[in-house]
């Protein structure tokens, strides 16, 4: 949470509209992806270079410049030069910490979501930034790194031209986009879910100071997802009920079920949440149990030893005449008499229940 108020404080005495990136200083050349489509064409090209793969926008068909890499703050602002971009999405699109948002713009609207990419290895979770400019009959799209997130729907523009993709405007491209976002937060919340379990399972049969570490790392992965997921309701909201034009009366419909999984995201999200509070409380709950165990044995046994030890006490003072001194049988007495003592007091304790 501190490194994100590192990363605002970056901008601290530059004025509004100011092209500075906030995320960390990356060696790769940023990749940009061109593709453009209607519904009888379909043409994809990449380069490092702007001028290498885009001239001009074509009027009868929907443009999607995908640029990968915002650590080349001249390469946005060429870009933003180019779609007449406002100064100040120049600075949020660079802004790497924005909150999940929706602005309108003259002549565009300008999308801010959290991408959520599960990292098997570390069974943790990455968050990036994408950042979405949506025009009449184009599209831009910055994220901070290259991902595979959007293959899927490359290869449907590619593969046929009867995809509903094909054949709709740019906001239904938005909607496809934001949608693939979505989807992802359930394959980050399935894989919490299994290591919530798990350790819920540890904590019922051996717990360990090892699952207190591993709760509390849940719970910060669970606030980081809270911030990224809650906005993005009122974000898909604003896009549902916008009067612009850009977004048309038939995305509108599929906005609805974004917002719909959306709902049904931070649902599982509160519910991880209260399953991490309530494991908190039941592995506290098992300690003290423990504990009591423990002390409930030990109780008992130091029980059992008083009277064997007062007995013995009694034998081992050094007087000349004492009952038995000098019987045969006094030691076997005596050791009887001490077993007996213990056989009636766990039977006693058998009937009250204490053991």
């Amino acid at each position: 949470m501190f490194s994100e108020i590192r990363k605002r404080a970056k901008k601290a005495g530059h004025a509004p509209g100011s092209a500075l990136y906030t995320g960390e200083p990356v060696n790769t050349t940023p990749q940009i992806t061109v593709v453009t489509y209607n519904a009888k064409d379909y043409q994809q090209t990449s380069s490092t270079r702007l001028e290498d793969c885009f001239t001009e926008q074509k009027q009868d068909a929907i443009t999607w410049i995908s640029i990968e890499g915002l650590h080349d703050t001249a390469l946005v602002k060429q870009v933003g030069k180019l779609f007449n971009l406002h100064p100040l999405t120049i600075e949020d699109i660079l802004n790497i910490d924005q909150r999940p948002k929706v602005e309108e713009f003259t002549g565009y609207l300008f999308i801010t979501v959290k991408v959520l990419l599960w990292q098997q290895a570390t069974t943790t979770f990455g968050v990036q930034q994408l950042s979405l400019v949506l025009g009449k009959n184009f599209i831009l799209s910055f994220q901070e790194l290259d991902t595979t997130l959007f293959d899927a729907i490359c290869e449907r523009l590619k593969s046929s031209p009867n995809q509903r993709l094909r054949k709709q405007g740019a906001d239904y491209l938005a909607y496809r986009l934001i949608d693939t976002v979505v989807d992802a937060y359930f394959v980050v919340l399935e894989a919490l879910g299994e290591t919530i379990e798990q350790v819920e399972k540890q904590i019922i049969t051996a717990p360990t100071p090892h699952n207190t570490r591993t709760i509390y790392r849940l719970k910060q992965q669970l606030l980081l997802l809270r911030k990224s997921i809650w906005p993005m309701r009122e974000a898909v909201n604003h896009l549902m009920h916008t009067e612009d034009n850009l977004i048309t009366k038939f995305t509108r419909v599929y906005m609805r079920d974004v917002y719909d999984h959306t709902m049904q995201a931070i649902d599982a999200l509160e519910i991880s949440r209260d399953m991490l509070s309530s494991m908190l409380d039941m592995y506290l709950s098992s300690l003290t149990n423990r504990m009591n165990e423990i002390i409930k044995t030990l109780t008992i046994i130091s029980t059992i030893f008083i009277p064997i030890t007062s007995i013995a006490s009694i034998y081992g003072m050094n007087f000349t005449y004492m009952p038995g001194l000098h019987w045969p049988y006094g030691f076997a007495f005596i050791m009887s008499m001490m077993g007996l003592v213990v056989i009636a007091m766990m039977l006693y304790f058998w009937k009250r229940k204490w053991v």
